[in-house]
């Protein structure tokens, strides 16, 4: 079968090793600049220009176009998307995906909402990867990503939470103490595809402390996790081998944030994707 893997940009990821995949960008909006997350954006030049910006700053969506462009002519698609409670571009691909089939009434598509983002978003894409690679079916695939996805969580350590809060992603109350002295916040994907912020840390030792902590309590016991950082590696590494030191077995990978997830990490901070106990 003729399988194809579709995620907007918000994963994180470029490329896969054994099925064919393409990447879908979302955009970050100035009143002077766009920055498509593509890989022709450079990051670093992106995160230092929005540094000095005093102006208002957005993200933009894919458009169902987008979407369409990126199915090519494949008999199996799987979409993965950032959750819809933050962005358009589940809409969009569910869409996308309605058209497509309409188009093509012997192919299908299957529109994963992941009701989170980065790290968590390539977990289950890893996941249908190796679910495509065992040579199951799509109803099959379909189903076990569903079990899949119910295991997997979504945790980040902020140093600023300054674009989170501009664009009505999280209480700008709480965005204001961060960086304070030192502060970090600490926060998990909801169960609804929200950001919630549920520690609030001086330092990071406390941070990272709280991080570990909170993986055990969301049961993590040393399987696949994935560390996104938006220009911090010397903390990513350090926070890997302070989990490892709790967690032995922990199959830990490390990856530089892209454009979207830059924009809303921030300089410093930390996404962390990981395999847990069951959400419900």
């Amino acid at each position: 079968m003729n399988f194809r893997i579709v995620s907007d940009s918000s994963s994180d990821l470029t490329n896969i090793n054994s099925v064919p995949f393409a990447s879908v960008p979302l955009k970050i909006i100035t009143d002077q600049k766009e920055y498509p997350d593509n890989a022709d954006t450079d990051v670093d030049e992106m995160i230092t220009d929005l540094q000095k910006y005093k102006g208002t700053s957005k993200s933009s969506c894919p458009n169902i176009e987008n979407w369409l462009e990126a199915f090519l002519d494949a008999e199996n698609i799987f979409c993965v998307t950032i959750t819809r409670n933050l962005s358009g571009s589940y809409n969009a691909a569910r869409l996308a995906a309605e058209e497509y089939m309409s188009e093509h009434p012997d192919r299908k598509v299957y529109v994963v909402d992941t009701l989170s983002v980065g790290p968590e978003s390539a977990l289950i894409i890893e996941k249908l990867e190796e679910l495509i690679g065992k040579g199951l079916s799509f109803k099959e695939i379909k189903e076990e990503i569903i079990k899949y996805q119910n295991s997997t969580h979504l945790m980040f350590c902020l140093e600023s939470l300054r674009n989170l809060a501009n664009n009505g992603r999280v209480n700008g109350a709480v965005a204001k103490i961060a960086g304070i002295l030192g502060i970090r916040i600490v926060g998990k994907a909801s169960m609804e595809g929200t950001l919630e912020l549920t520690h609030k840390c001086r330092g990071a030792a406390k941070a990272y402390s709280t991080v570990i902590e909170t993986l055990a309590e969301e049961g993590y016991s040393g399987g696949k996790l994935h560390i996104h950082h938006c220009n911090n590696i010397s903390a990513a590494e350090l926070l890997t081998a302070e989990i490892k030191g709790r967690f032995p077995t922990a199959d830990i990978v490390i990856r530089k944030t892209r454009a979207l997830c830059s924009f809303y990490a921030e300089a410093g901070g930390l996404l962390i994707g990981f395999e847990g106990k069951n959400k419900k």
